[in-house]
């Protein structure tokens, strides 16, 4: 028989009233649960969705005014593009009727009087400074790109139209020379010496194919913005980057191994050439632009040009024995072309622009060199 202790007695205290009057023991009773008072609006929300309303309005003004700007620079570049054709086109018709009338100037010099011949070279020297002003307008004007840029970018405008940018893209190329110079002396060392792989040499003559590819656009690009860039250091390049090409497709053997040290030790000597010709030029360029006698988009060269003359004559030996070495090169290849095991076209597609290299940086550099004797010669015969 079990035994049941006597239940306590716990009287219930009483809830907080409930609506109605219920207290709230009954209701937890009868299984409901009391509804939660209500909550009032939080201050700090409604102060915050103020603010958003106050800053959507904001925006909403802000977006009204951008829309007003751009409508007016849509309308003013529309205005733009139709100065820039208009003063095109007239420049090229102020450009062909100089040109007849120059022609038509020389073909009345030969009987004339001395006051009128005076006359005649006065207004030849007159239009040969129309021109330079003509060249530094056409500079922030559009122009249609030449074929090479024609043939890589299509018909896109090049033309930087402030001066910040076209010196900022100048000197962007300037930079990008250097790092690449420093790059391919530092890789040429080490397949030189360190490295023995056809791979690495792959690698090599790849980033050789890339720079000189990346040169010649850059150069197209500055041309087209006012760089006088003078014709054979820009076609140098391209044979160069044939020569690149070529390299890169000559496959491994006995003829790649007998020109291959030699090619690696030519390509270090020309890195560190082009390094000194970077260093000194820039700060040769950099003097001749403060003093007003050369012009803020000329760029340093791989060769030499009348303007290096003062200060920088000491880089011609430099210039001279790896021009001969081009033709080293060559005359290496040609004899190689007799070797009973020579079944190779890179060969004689190697040796044909090394000796092409060699007669347009050895003979360019000679006439710039006889040009400047022959005017020194004139000065002192003047004085």
């Amino acid at each position: 028989m079990a035994w049941h202790s006597p239940a306590r007695h716990n009287p219930a205290r009483p809830g907080p009233p409930l609506a109605g009057g219920v207290p709230g023991s009954i209701a937890q009773c009868r299984g409901r649960s009391p509804p939660p008072p209500p909550v009032p609006p939080a201050p700090t929300a409604m102060a915050s969705v103020t603010e958003c309303l106050r800053e959507w309005e904001e925006l909403q003004d802000g977006f009204q005014r951008i829309q007003d700007n751009h409508r007016l620079y849509k309308q003013k570049l529309e205005e733009l593009t139709k100065l820039q054709d208009g003063i095109s086109s007239c420049i090229t018709r102020q450009k062909k009727q100089l040109k007849e009338l120059s022609l038509s100037l020389k073909k009345c010099k030969t009987h004339v009087s001395p006051d009128q011949r005076e006359s005649i070279q006065e207004i030849q020297s007159l239009i040969k400074e129309r021109q330079n002003v003509f060249f530094e307008m056409e500079a922030y004007l559009p122009k249609k790109n030449g074929l090479y840029l024609s043939l890589v970018l299509g018909n896109v405008n090049v033309t930087l139209l402030s001066k910040q940018a076209k010196f900022a893209y100048k000197d962007e190329y300037e930079k990008f020379k250097l790092y690449l110079t420093i790059i391919l002396l530092i890789v040429s060392f080490s397949c030189r010496f360190l490295l023995n792989s056809r791979v690495t040499d792959s690698a090599f003559n790849f980033l050789l194919v890339w720079y000189y590819c990346t040169l010649t656009i850059r150069e197209s690009i500055l041309i087209n913005n006012g760089s006088k860039i003078k014709g054979w250091w820009v076609f140098h390049h391209y044979i160069s980057t044939f020569l690149s090409g070529v390299m890169l497709t000559w496959p491994d053997g006995l003829m790649y191994q007998m020109f291959r040290n030699q090619f690696l030790s030519f390509s270090m000597y020309q890195s560190f050439v082009q390094f000194l010709q970077y260093y000194y030029q820039s700060g040769c360029l950099y003097r001749l632009r403060a003093l007003g006698e050369r012009h803020n988009m000329d760029l340093t060269v791989e060769g030499f040009q009348s303007w290096m003359w003062r200060g920088l004559t000491f880089l011609l030996p430099f210039l001279f024995f790896g021009q001969f070495w081009q033709l080293y090169n060559a005359v290496t290849l040609f004899r190689m072309l007799q070797h009973p095991e020579c079944k190779e076209w890179q060969v004689l597609m190697c040796g044909l622009p090394f000796f092409v290299l060699f007669l347009g940086n050895f003979f360019t550099t000679l006439r710039v060199v006889h040009q400047k004797f022959q005017n020194q010669s004139k000065d002192t015969k003047r004085n």
